[in-house]
């Protein structure tokens, strides 16, 4: 039977904890055998490990790792703390062994601190991504997916990609139909639609307080319905286009067009979610040439179809 064991360090994320535990305990085989046997470990073995409002019990230690098939790292409340003498090393030695591991959310902190993750492609939170890139530099953070497979090394975002990353894995490990199954008991698609680029708020990038362009940008998004060239911004601030340009760069760490594009799919991302206009409407609405030219850049930046987003995004 394929072993999995997912370390609970200090302060553990519950969710990240459970999600690895209850997918993979949820699988079973054609003959209704027990697919996984799953062994919750801690650095210190039969200890208490605080997990936010409550403290969990890991019967197992480290050497629990050394005989595992699969090592699963949750999330910690703070997952840019040091790893517990001895972690570090008996990750690296399964690794070495050939042993998959695979990180939940922030977990990828704790992973990236191994050393195992240089030179690959990870992902984690949206939201943490930045931090995990700059203190991770020879990692590659993709912020935009659910999760990322590397082989033997794999790594989520955050909180419900669990399941996705965990039902990709029981997919390669025993094929199509035990992971269906496991979806099912899980009421989780096998496969979701879109990244993890879908959940994050396009947010303009920021002009500090004071900027001489904020009476532009705040001019900009009041009319991101009208078809805006470079010279009808720049004629209305009252500049030319190169000064225009230099000024965006300077003062936004982008361009004037790319800044206009990202306030039109917020637009349509706010349309999509709080009306029924079709998403033809909608096309006009943001300020897209066409609906074609609408649904290529809302993917491009959100990473899903405008009619894949409502459905996830409508509440209904």
């Amino acid at each position: 039977m394929h072993t999995v064991a997912v370390l609970a360090l200090d302060q553990v994320i519950p969710f990240d904890l459970s999600a690895p535990i209850d997918t993979f305990g949820w699988a079973r085989l054609p003959d209704g055998r027990e697919a996984y046997r799953v062994r919750v470990c801690s650095p210190t073995g039969d200890a208490e490990v605080p997990a936010g409002p409550f403290t969990v019990r890991a019967p197992y230690g480290l050497e629990a790792l050394a005989e595992a098939d699969t090592i699963i790292l949750p999330g910690t409340a703070d997952p840019t703390a040091p790893l517990p003498p001895g972690v570090a090393e008996a990750l690296r030695a399964a690794a070495a062994d050939g042993t998959r591991i695979a990180s939940v959310c922030v977990g990828a902190f704790l992973f990236a601190a191994t050393g195992l993750l240089d030179g690959l492609r990870a992902t984690t939170h949206w939201i943490a991504a930045p931090d995990l890139a700059a203190r991770h530099p020879r990692v590659t953070v993709d912020p935009n997916v659910l999760y990322v497979d590397n082989g033997q090394f794999l790594t989520s975002a955050g909180a419900a990609a669990a399941l996705d990353m965990c039902l990709h894995m029981i997919r390669k490990d025993y094929g199509s139909a035990v992971a269906a199954f496991t979806a099912r008991m899980c009421v989780m698609p096998l496969e979701r639609e879109g990244g993890q680029a879908q959940f994050i708020v396009q947010d303009q990038p920021a002009a500090p307080a004071g900027a001489t362009l904020e009476p532009l940008l705040r001019w900009l998004e009041a009319n991101v319905e009208r078809d805006l060239t470079l010279d009808d911004i720049a004629a209305h601030a009252g500049t030319s286009a190169r000064t225009l340009n230099r000024r965006f760069r300077e003062q936004t760490g982008t361009t004037p067009l790319q800044w206009l594009h990202r306030a039109r799919v917020r637009r349509a991302q706010y349309l999509l979610e709080s009306t029924d206009h079709t998403v033809d409407r909608i096309a006009g609405q943001a300020g897209f040439g066409s609906p074609t030219a609408f649904r290529d850049r809302f993917k491009k930046v959100v990473g899903t179809s405008p009619y894949a987003y409502r459905r996830a995004f409508r509440g209904e």
